[in-house]
């Protein structure tokens, strides 16, 4: 006889009310939104009472309230300073997107050229940027276009590096099933080197998504940019200055945002990619 499946097997029931609970892939999914919510709330909660129960100046530690007003009385200035690092951030990581993915490629069908590039670029890797800005302010044609240069130094590495080791990492018996069946280099490298390297590609644009934020607000205070066109961080040197500390919180609060979407951003798109078919991105099936 054919056995119908009760409710319970494919949820949690209550046997004294006999209330259908969550899934547990559901109830994680659930922990996994209201846990970090419910903390970000129990510390800010903590960090008014703080300020109120010990009526603590706001020039001296600003209270929530405090923040958010300075956020709605200058956003006039500091959205579009934001936009302003926004652009030089993602301009530099589409730059080191196609010169660490381009040069990889290269480095890894010529071993002579490898050989000859990769010192160079461990060089740029490992020099402080806040060493290069000074020079670059000097070179470069206007100030925006040292900061995205400066930008674009840290992105590149990580991309360059991960992207070369994972087209190093191919299996090597998938290698000599294409040259058995007479597959050139670039068909190789088309239709399996590449699909086989994204999971190193993704983890290398993770960090160098988080790497050009970094290196665009540091190679700005180096630069000390001021004006029409300045971005948060010469805004958050602004408010150190003029001891404005709410509205130097409320840049703080910007700057750590935008770190968080460009991670969540480039962590979508490494799910979208890898979910169907690698196994760091599959959930484990018992």
């Amino acid at each position: 006889m054919s056995q119908t499946a009760s409710p319970s097997s494919e949820a949690g029931t209550d046997s004294a009310a006999g209330v259908l609970l969550p899934t547990i892939p559901n109830r994680e999914k659930i922990m996994q939104v209201a846990i970090p919510t419910a903390a970000l709330l129990i510390g800010i909660l903590a960090w008014h009472l703080l300020v109120t129960l010990n009526n603590i100046p706001r020039y001296i530690l600003p209270g929530p309230v405090d923040v958010v007003i300075a956020l709605f009385t200058d956003s006039g200035t500091l959205w579009p300073a934001m936009l302003v690092t926004l652009r030089i951030t993602f301009m530099a990581l589409a730059l080191a997107l196609i010169g660490g993915v381009g040069l990889a490629i290269l480095m890894v069908q010529s071993r002579l050229l490898e050989l000859t590039l990769f010192p160079f670029a461990v060089v740029l890797q490992v020099t402080p940027i806040i060493a290069i800005a000074p020079l670059l302010l000097i070179y470069a044609p206007d100030t925006q276009t040292a900061l995205l240069i400066c930008a674009f130094l840290v992105a590149f590495f990580p991309i360059l590096s991960n992207m070369a080791q994972g087209l190093k990492s191919v299996d090597h018996n998938l290698l000599n099933l294409f040259e058995l069946y007479g597959a050139s280099g670039w068909k190789t490298l088309i239709y399996l080197k590449i699909p086989a390297s994204m999971p190193y590609f993704m983890a290398g644009l993770r960090i160098g998504g988080g790497l050009a934020l970094i290196a665009a607000v540091v190679a700005e205070f180096a630069a000390g940019s001021a004006g029409q066109g300045s971005g948060l961080a010469f805004r958050l040197i602004e408010s150190q200055y003029r001891m404005n500390l709410p509205r130097m919180f409320v840049c703080l609060i910007m700057l750590c945002a935008t770190g968080i979407s460009i991670f969540g951003l480039t962590s979508l798109i490494s799910w979208l990619t890898l979910h169907r078919w690698h196994e760091s991105a599959i959930r484990r099936e018992n």
